[in-house]
């Protein structure tokens, strides 16, 4: 027999939970077309009956703007969820893990042997607008999503980027800076893949070099409508090293870019003709005015991976040398849990003698990793229990906070960010740039030349330059946002959604690009500056463009650190808001940073917490309270007014149904009469007198005076219901004796017609 297909979520624990994105007043148009795509993907089989249980009704409140919550899994897997009116359903699935081969070795999915989740999702990339939706997975790749309605057969483009940092350490000018230990992984000789690749090496003595982590599909796939692969960006191999875990990422539809970071460098490329823009070293980007003293990489270092595997315990290990597992594996590092979002590479800390004993017992199958953590300041401790280990830690989330308190050996790329905006001092005119912010806490910028005319947009080369502009910050940088002169928030421009597999429009029409850009108000083409907000671990601050002077600072935290930051409108203005890793929500106002609000909410005692906790607008927000239940907050005085409204209702109120009217004629031809229950009408019960077993206690708000004014008061209205039975009494038996004489009348009547019958029975009609 067919099951009934349950109309209430609950699957978002399918796959553990990796990440999340949350939008709220997206455009309105999204929902219904997830919907639509969505559901031609479910199972089959089910029941055609509806849902057998009912009552209960949602209310719709005040709230009128669409909300879309979006999940990342370890499976790979992304869910599209309507969160509109307090409600949750989901809309669509996707599945990213499609468009890579499945490689086996002796049987066995190498996938498997290298890492538990391969393609379980650290960050992702939403605009609503333009449809573009970007994925970065475990693997150190990056996918690249359009929206379509219409299903195709094709093959999906794959494109390899080499990322290598040549500096091995930072020596800070800071006094109070340690430079950190060498590298871990010059004492390895040699290393599987870190991010779950499907090639190993062959033999002793061989160097993996330019090799993906994962085999894209080289022949057509195909893809139902929805979001279908554009692009694979892979990360490769370097030198016997495996590529780093992606802590950044950024795209733009309007420029056709996407840019993306970790621990090595940065890399834009251009998925519209498809090709590698740049890809630079995080050293390289500041040029000249680089602020570090770093030393360069040791050529022996590469030589020592293909030397075969030694013996560990010899000499000191570092403590970065533990296996860099999955999102949802355990990430615990001598009672702590690192961060998900730093990665930073190589630590000052030492293993034990003990610990070195663990890492030998693993064997040749498992040889230890070397760890990537971002830049930062500071080490949380958090307990967590073994049964959630696959939930609760996030050393792959999202590259910014959660920081080691040693100093590390690389300068992540921990938050990107595509604007039009003044990228040098002497700027006379916005242009296409790129903000890079990485995790020491130094904020650059990328001059992008685009062509100006969108017919050369597919031929014409685009070029990305660092500007020299440089800002700092205390702590990793972990957002971006600008700001007009009237306090406006610049939205990034984007390209409006086309579907591009639609042939029914004019083929020149199809390939014409309509770009939306910020159309700034009459006030700023007279002032002609803007606002950069900057955000980081431990401060904010507000840059004067195009003179890049500082107009205001706030510092958030000096003993803790912030794990997630967003700019969010609300009320038709513009906030930043943050949240701490010690349970402080606090709101700033923007631009001048005065604080708005601080409330210590919740103490982060869970990993899950930090790994999706994130804002949108309207005063909103949620996290994963556990693994398979969403939390959601609000800091807006309007949403706490209405939320009564918005709730349901379990019982839904039904009115009784009116007697049935009998008539005059069916009640004097019907045979039997209906019968008046006089003592339900003039007795005790109705008389003011309560039965015994309903009888209840309500004690008074007053003293004896105002129990007399209640008995005196409850006496009158006694008095006047008598009064009204008794008239209704009267009333009623005089329509009893009117009732009583028109049956006599209708008996005496009966017996004139029968005797009237009777006596003109026997004759005929020429009788009368």
């Amino acid at each position: 027999f067919p099951i009934f297909e349950n109309p209430y979520p609950m699957d978002i624990h399918e796959s553990p939970v990796t990440c999340t994105e949350y939008l709220a007043d997206c455009p309105p148009d999204l929902i219904p077309v997830l919907y639509s795509v969505g559901a031609k993907h479910k199972k089959q089989g089910y029941s055609n009956k509806e849902w057998p249980i009912n009552g209960g009704a949602w209310n719709l409140g005040a709230q009128t703007y669409p909300e879309i919550i979006i999940t990342g899994h370890a499976d790979g897997s992304v869910k599209f969820w309507d969160a509109s009116c307090i409600t949750l359903q989901m809309l669509y699935k996707l599945k990213t893990s499609k468009v890579f081969e499945k490689q086996k070795v002796e049987g066995k999915a190498t996938a498997e042997i290298v890492e538990d989740d391969p393609f379980a999702i650290q960050l992702m990339h939403w605009c609503p607008e333009s449809r573009i939706f970007c994925v970065a997975g475990a693997s150190a790749y990056i996918i690249v999503y359009r929206f379509s309605k219409h299903e195709v057969n094709a093959e999906v483009s794959s494109l390899e980027v080499r990322l290598q940092s040549e500096i091995e350490d930072i020596i800070s000018p800071e006094a109070e800076m340690i430079p950190p230990f060498p590298d871990a992984s010059s004492q390895l000789p040699s290393l599987k893949d870190l991010s779950g690749s499907t090639n190993t090496m062959t033999s002793v003595g061989t160097v993996k070099d330019s090799i993906p982590c994962l085999s894209v599909k080289a022949r057509p796939l195909r893809m139902p409508p929805g979001y279908q692969a554009d692009l694979v960006i892979q990360l490769v191999w370097v030198e016997g090293e495996p590529p780093q875990p992606i802590t950044s990422l950024a795209a733009n539809s309007a420029y056709g870019l996407v840019a993306f970071g970790n621990c090595n460098g940065l890399a834009v490329v251009d998925f519209m003709q498809k090709t590698t823009l740049l890809s630079i070293g995080t050293a390289d980007l500041y040029g000249s005015t680089d602020p570090y003293q770093r030393q360069p990489r040791s050529p022996r270092r590469s030589k020592q991976f293909a030397a075969g595997l030694t013996e560990l315990s010899d000499g000191p290990v570092s403590l970065e040398l533990e296996r860099c597992k999955s999102p949802t594996a355990s990430d615990h590092v001598n009672g702590h849990c690192t961060s998900p979002t730093s990665l930073s590479c190589g630590s000052g800390k030492r293993l034990s003698s003990a610990d070195v004993t663990k890492i030998n017992r693993r064997g040749p199958s498992k040889p230890p990793f070397r760890k990537a953590q971002s830049a930062a300041c500071m080490e949380i401790s958090l307990p967590v229990s073994t049964e959630e280990n696959r939930e609760n830690s996030f050393s792959h989330s999202r590259s910014s906070s959660v920081s080691s308190i040693d100093k590390e050996s690389k300068e992540t790329i921990t938050a990107l960010y595509f604007m039009e905006s003044f990228v040098r001092k002497n700027d006379t005119a916005v242009s296409p740039c790129l903000w890079v912010g990485t995790g020491l806490g130094m904020v650059l910028t990328l001059s992008l030349n685009l062509p100006t005319a969108d017919e050369l947009r597919q031929t014409e080369p685009v070029t990305a330059s660092p500007s020299g502009t440089l800002l700092s910050l205390k702590g990793a940088v972990l957002t971006f946002a600008c700001l007009d002169c009237t306090g406006t928030l610049i939205h990034p421009p984007y390209e409006a959604w086309r579907d591009p597999k639609n042939n029914t429009e004019d083929s020149e029409r199809a390939r014409k690009r309509k770009l939306v850009m910020h159309s700034p108000s009459s006030s700023q083409d007279l002032a002609e500056h803007q606002f950069a907000i900057v955000c980081s671990e431990k401060q904010a601050k507000v840059f004067l463009l195009p003179s890049q002077a500082c107009l205001y600072v706030h510092n958030i935290t000096d003993t803790s650190f912030l794990l997630r930051a967003d700019v969010v409108s609300l009320c038709s203005s513009v906030c930043l808001a943050c949240f701490c890793a010690n349970g402080h929500i606090m709101i700033l106002s923007l631009p001048s940073l005065r604080p708005l609000l601080d409330v210590n909410y919740l103490p982060v005692m869970d990993m899950r917490i930090a790994r999706t906790f994130c804002f949108t607008n309207e005063g909103q927000a949620l996290y994963l309270g556990s693994p398979t239940e969403i939390q959601r907050l609000t800091f807006s005085q309007e949403m706490c007014d209405n939320l009564q409204d918005m709730l349901g209702v379990l019982f839904t109120p039904v009115e009784t149904p009116e007697a049935q009217y009998r008539g005059f004629l069916k009640g004097l031809f019907g045979g039997t009469g209906g019968t008046l229950d006089r003592e339900e009408l003039f007795g005790e019960a109705t008389a003011g007198k309560a039965s015994r077993s309903l009888a209840q206690h309500i004690p008074g708000s007053g003293g004896v005076e105002g129990v007399k004014g209640a008995a005196g008061s409850a006496i009158g209205e006694l008095a006047r219901a008598r009064i009204a039975l008794d008239e209704r009494g009267q009333k009623l038996g005089e329509l009893d004796e009117k009732t009583a004489r028109m049956m006599a009348s209708a008996e005496s009547l009966s017996k004139h017609a029968h005797e009237v019958m009777l006596k003109y029975k026997d004759k005929k009609w020429y009788q009368f």
